[in-house]
């Protein structure tokens, strides 16, 4: 049994889809970002960096494992899924992973906090995130172009990337033109685990943060309220 410590982000949603992806049983345990449950001495003792997601692999000694790329790493090894057994291949999935890590990820985080979150708008820095998130998803545009999913079969590569490239409307870009990235992420969303996944703990930020419902500026004030705090990693 996999214990999920998470809650209603890009990154926590990543775990989710590859759990379910997976069908491994697992328990949630929303974590409330807004009441900086993230900085409890107990959530501190399985994550000191104090971001979610978190899981507890409660059938290997109640390993705690935390950063969202180690995760699904890990869950694709204890299952043997989404990770290609091939050098190569699974050299190509992790490229793309850390892509989303060290690129993707950040530079929309940085776009949603400027152009959403803070009450001062900078327009250098709205231009900044933006201009660097819209290029990154013209390279995943690029490579899908060449390719069904981003390295051979779908992967955790596609699992980590496309929670934040379907967000794209939230931090104010465009994927005009992008066709085939376009194409790549109507036919995840179809996916049962997916639409399943992205509905841990709730689903309700999921449809705020990708722009498609509800009160969009409601949702943004209340993520004001910790956006200096760090939620998720």
């Amino acid at each position: 049994m996999i214990d999920l410590y998470t809650a209603a982000t890009p990154n926590g949603w990543k775990i989710s889809i590859m759990l379910e992806e997976c069908g491994l049983p697992y328990t949630v345990h929303p974590i409330d970002l807004a009441a900086n449950e993230q900085k409890a001495p107990a959530f501190l003792a399985m994550n000191p960096n104090g971001r979610i997601p978190v899981i507890v692999d409660r059938d290997n000694d109640d390993f705690a494992i935390f950063e969202s790329g180690a995760i699904l790493q890990y869950l694709a090894e204890k299952t043997g899924r989404f990770l290609a057994s091939d050098d190569k291949t699974r050299i190509q999935q992790m490229q793309w992973m850390m892509f989303q890590i060290g690129g993707l990820g950040p530079m929309m985080g940085q776009a949603n906090v400027f152009f959403r979150y803070m009450e001062e708008k900078i327009p250098t820095a709205i231009n900044r995130y933006q201009t660097e998130s819209r290029r990154l998803l013209e390279v995943l545009n690029t490579r899908l172009g060449e390719s069904e999913y981003l390295a051979s079969d779908y992967s955790i590569a596609d699992i980590c990337n496309w929670p934040w490239a379907r967000a794209y409307l939230w931090p104010g870009l465009s994927i005009d033109g992008l066709d085939h990235l376009q194409r790549w992420l109507t036919a995840i969303e179809q996916r049962p685990a997916v639409q399943k996944g992205v509905s841990i703990p709730t689903r309700d930020n999921y449809d705020l943060s990708v722009g498609v419902a509800g009160n969009a500026e409601e949702f943004a004030e209340a993520q004001r309220t910790f956006i200096n705090t760090g939620d998720d990693d």
